[in-house]
């Protein structure tokens, strides 16, 4: 088994932070090169905003860190496969890749669902890897969810 890449480990740690506060436990890292520009976790209920998914505030975070809209050469980690609204975010940002963990079959839109990045009305398309960390972030997330019934 191989290590996982750092700016996942820390998307990890956002998400198991997101869970001890209640929240579903999703994490984000938007990257420049190397250096983490932002770090975000899920807080819909915490801040009582249903945008508030951990890759919109780590998108939030990046473009008014680095004072421009455009985030054309950043990456974004995510525990968890973006949903539509995100994928629009990423989209919008023009995001070069995104790395995602576990996939999402009922709310995601990169693989599953709408496939956001191959609509004719989706004007950028990042670089999609997925699967990595997906059998730590599936747990978290199982584990939660869990507990909760």
């Amino acid at each position: 088994m191989f290590p996982l890449p750092a700016p996942m480990r820390h998307a990890l740690d956002a998400a198991t932070a997101a869970a001890a506060s209640g929240e579903v436990p999703v994490g984000a890292v938007v990257m420049l090169g190397d250096r983490i520009v932002a770090t975000a976790a899920n807080a819909p209920r915490t801040l009582h905003d249903p945008t508030a998914h951990a890759e919109m505030l780590a998108i939030r975070a990046a473009a008014a860190a680095l004072g421009r809209d455009r985030l054309e050469d950043c990456d974004l980690w995510v525990t968890l496969e973006p949903c539509a609204m995100c994928a629009g975010a990423i989209a919008h940002a023009r995001i070069a890749r995104v790395y995602y963990s576990a996939p999402d079959p009922k709310g995601g839109a990169v693989e599953h669902g709408p496939r956001f990045f191959t609509q004719p009305t989706c004007h950028h398309r990042p670089d999609v890897y997925a699967g990595i960390g997906e059998r730590e972030s599936a747990d978290l997330l199982r584990r939660f969810f869990a507990e909760r019934r």
